[in-house]
């Protein structure tokens, strides 16, 4: 609906001062989209894709400088189906990226991503908002989203259930610790006179034991003194603030599973 590709049902949108649904030229020739997934000729080298591409818009960024902020320098003359899954990843953001746009929509970028490849691609989003480029992304990855995001919208069951900054979405959790441990097998006969004896709330949810409290101390001493007395271990034991995906599924829960549940980050250049 914001890129202009879908009819909303109601409500009014505005994207850059336009309505997307009857933009004209001009409104499309200001946003890049990468989508989740994307097709390019397979005999074309990325700096043919780019230039081909590219030449539909108004003002481009130059081709090397693309290839460089992407991660790709170097790679401009190798066809497309040579390069790997990541690489292509990062031919989809080049793609987004050549025509300057003010606002990029990024759609899963990361998706399928290794570790480190993720990283750099969230040092690549940051160099973007730097260059002065408005980011929609859309993003599963609450680690992602709270390592990014300026502002967030979070939507479950097709319905927007929170907004905020990462951190103003943490606050409401800010007085809890969260308490993990995987719960002793062969244990679990004895989880109700456990979880009676904690002040915060727990739950034992595929083999894990989650206790939310105010009174960290005292709960994890209830929690240790348990095991000992039954001569168990309390493997993976930690003890952390509520992430942002601790604060989502609380969002979440609850929530009609009908429609997609996500999180959309705003970050403005």
């Amino acid at each position: 609906i914001l890129e202009g590709h879908r009819s909303r049902d109601d409500g009014d949108v505005r994207v850059l001062g336009h309505d997307p649904a009857s933009a004209s030229a001009g409104f499309r020739d200001r946003i890049g989209i990468v989508l989740q997934e994307a097709g390019i000729e397979r005999e074309l080298t990325v700096r043919e894709a780019l230039e081909h591409y590219g030449a539909c818009y108004s003002r481009r960024r130059p081709v090397d400088e693309v290839l460089d902020v992407v991660g790709l320098d170097g790679l401009g003359d190798r066809r497309t189906h040579r390069l790997s899954g990541g690489q292509k990843r990062r031919v989809d953001l080049a793609l987004g990226l050549v025509g300057d746009p003010d606002l990029l929509f990024l759609d899963e970028p990361t998706t399928g991503f290794d570790p480190s490849a993720r990283r750099q691609a969230w040092e690549m989003v940051d160099g973007l908002r730097a260059l002065g480029t408005t980011i929609v992304l859309t993003s599963h990855y609450m680690d992602e989203v709270q390592a990014l995001a300026d502002r967030v919208l979070v939507i479950a069951g097709g319905r927007a259930v929170a907004e905020g900054t990462p951190d103003e979405l943490r606050g409401s959790m800010d007085a809890e610790t969260v308490v993990r441990a995987r719960f002793p097998i062969g244990a679990e006969g004895t989880v109700h006179d456990l979880l009676g004896a904690l002040s915060g709330r727990a739950i034992v949810r595929d083999g894990l034991l989650e206790v939310r409290t105010e009174a960290p101390t005292a709960d994890l001493h209830r929690l240790t003194g348990w095991a000992l007395e039954r001569g168990l271990s309390l493997d993976g034991l930690e003890v952390a603030r509520p992430t942002l995906e601790d604060v989502y599924l609380d969002f979440v829960s609850g929530e009609s599973t009908s429609g997609e549940s996500g999180a959309e980050v705003g970050s403005d250049g």
